[in-house]
């Protein structure tokens, strides 16, 4: 039997048991949308804005362990994804984007809304391809499936033309795939992992250094059973956090520019550096020449090419961290280092991160409150200070998740990731921690989560600035605060440092805004009222609510390494 492609397209999604699609229409894509109209057991999420959509995929994808998938128009509509695939690509989340694209007739000849949508996005997804024949259209989609899940998962993106999506065609689906030049690595190297625990098992000082590849590839179980087996600390990135419950007698805390003392002295005083599904990135490592020096350091990744591409290591290990860790627990033995984490807790005791200096509403104290009444949670963030002070502050264990760009650090991730994460879970409660910069990137998915009836609860907390950069201006410019008032208004008096600057009402008014959009707005500013803002937002099972908190505009992000220093030179407060 013959189908035309986009008939196509809608049975490979089936075929794949895609049960949501997050899309937004078009020119290039209307037959596409024509021939969903119909479809059985695909659930089509309208969002505001195609950046948005890619991001709530993204956020259904980490929160569900599925393929997040994607439908767009041409040009600009397929532009509008680029930051979502690129953010998707860093931190390893499997999308597949599908694109509508001008007839082949008309491609290079600058048809309306015709855009080299493979060619801009080619480095920074797995994999992208214009579909050019009909005939190729089922096992294009079939591959790019498999791409995006398997191996170091990431984004694909296909680019159906409309005329494809015209033409007939087989209506059969492939059943297997065989990529030429495409083999994922399936196993472990017994060599190499015997070679690993046996530079471990002469250890005084080893660490975990656990990265989000443990996260992705849901290996927390035998992640935590491998360090309690052994007894050796772990020591997480932001992305790695809750690869065992914060509270784990073993967990010292995240590393590198915002961690705590005890991790960074951890990893620079360790003999051997156990490194898991991380890739030793600038904002882990600090000057790279100074990062473990004392140490072996053993690397377990799934994609090659980050081994020793940062950081030169001792013990190579190119396998899935689940299967490793799984193989590593069949001949691990407990290691006699009682002393060495004695003096890692230790350090950990006498120099908490905490912001007793600052009064009033903290994030410390809204986190905390969060970790006191929340179980069963997805927490999103968006990127800045919000982002630093959850991953600082928030408790992870058991099923809570923790979601947040990590290598490309978007702003405006945070809403709509909450959104994907809530439509995947919708058993789970879900909150998103944003800024009052980040938020405004994307408020406008705040239809989308009305309209979808989510009942998610957006934090904002509001200092007034674009507070990390802010904190940087302050730090290390002289308290030159340029273009990062978000009070700001054209008349105002540049002197920002002048204690008796009258600062402008600031814009907008959250709370309205929430309620225009047939939203619960509150407005926190004092202590007291923290947790009675999170009891209204819990009743709200209708829809979501938005929590404005006012916080201190001095208050900064503590301990932190300046960048282009050595772990070791941690400022720890001001």
């Amino acid at each position: 039997m013959e189908i035309n492609g986009a008939q196509m397209f809608v049975k490979a999604l089936q075929e794949e048991h895609v049960d949501t699609l997050f899309a937004y229409p078009g020119g290039t894509a209307i037959d596409l949308f024509d021939a969903l109209y119909d479809a059985e057991g695909i659930d089509m999420i309208l969002p505001r804005h195609e950046q948005a959509l890619v991001h709530a995929a993204d956020g259904y994808a980490r929160s569900t362990g599925k393929v997040g998938v994607c439908l767009v128009t041409s040009g600009p509509g397929a532009t509008n994804l680029v930051t979502g695939i690129a953010t998707a690509n860093y931190d390893s989340v499997p999308l597949v984007c599908f694109t509508g694209q001008v007839p082949m007739n008309l491609i290079g000849n600058d048809a309306f809304q015709e855009v080299d949508i493979v060619g801009i996005t080619r480095n920074i997804c797995k994999y992208a391809v214009t579909v050019r024949k009909r005939e190729d259209l089922a096992r294009i989609i079939k591959n790019a499936f498999y791409i995006a899940r398997t191996g170091k998962p990431g984004p694909v993106l296909v680019d159906i033309p409309k005329d494809i999506q015209l033409a007939m065609g087989s209506d059969e689906y492939p059943d297997e795939v065989n990529i030429r030049g495409y083999k994922p690595s399936e196993g472990v190297h017994s060599g190499q992992l015997k070679k690993a625990l046996a530079e471990l098992n002469h250890a005084k000082k080893p660490v975990f250094l656990i990265g989000g590849g443990v996260n992705i590839a849901h290996a927390r179980k035998e992640m935590q059973e491998l360090c309690e087996l052994t007894g050796i600390p772990v020591v997480t990135t932001i992305m790695g956090k809750g690869a065992i419950p914060t509270d784990h007698p073993l967990y010292v805390g995240n590393i590198g520019m915002h961690g705590n003392l005890a991790s960074n002295k951890a990893i620079m005083e360790c003999d051997v550096l156990f490194s898991i599904g991380t890739r030793f990135n600038d904002r882990i490592t600090g000057t790279i020449d100074t990062f473990a020096k004392n140490a072996k350091i053993i690397h377990i990744d799934i994609d090659a090419a980050s081994i020793s591409r940062n950081i030169e290591v001792d013990i190579p290990i190119v396998a899935d961290a689940k299967l490793a860790i799984t193989k590593m627990l069949k001949y691990a033995k407990k290691l006699d280092i009682s002393d060495w984490v004695a003096e890692i807790m230790e350090v950990k005791k006498q120099y908490p991160i905490n912001m007793n200096s600052y009064k009033g509403v903290t994030p410390e104290k809204i986190i905390k409150t969060i970790n006191e009444m929340y179980d069963d949670l997805i927490i999103t963030t968006d990127v800045g200070q919000n982002q630093l002070w959850t991953t600082q502050y928030i408790a992870l264990g058991g099923e809570n998740q923790l979601l947040t760009s990590g290598g490309l650090g978007t702003m405006g991730y945070g809403l709509p990731a909450a959104i994907g994460a809530k439509i995947g879970n919708p058993d789970k409660n879900v909150i998103c921690i944003s800024g009052d910069g980040g938020i405004q990137m994307n408020i406008q998915e705040m239809a989308t989560a009305v309209a979808q009836e989510l009942p998610i609860t957006i934090c904002i907390l509001n200092n007034g600035y674009l507070g990390n950069v802010r904190q940087w201006q302050e730090l290390f410019f002289n308290k030159r605060y340029s273009s990062t008032c978000l009070r700001y208004r054209k008349s105002c008096n540049h002197d920002c440092q002048n204690p008796d600057k009258c600062c402008p009402k600031y814009t907008p008014d959250f709370v309205k805004l929430a309620e225009s959009y047939e939203a619960l707005g509150i407005r926190v500013t004092k202590e007291e009222e923290i947790k009675a803002a999170f009891e209204q937002a819990k009743a709200n099972t209708k829809g979501p609510t938005v929590i404005e908190f006012y916080i201190d505009p001095t208050a900064n992000v503590f301990p932190m390494v300046p960048g282009g220093k050595s772990l070791n030179d941690m400022i720890m407060d001001c």
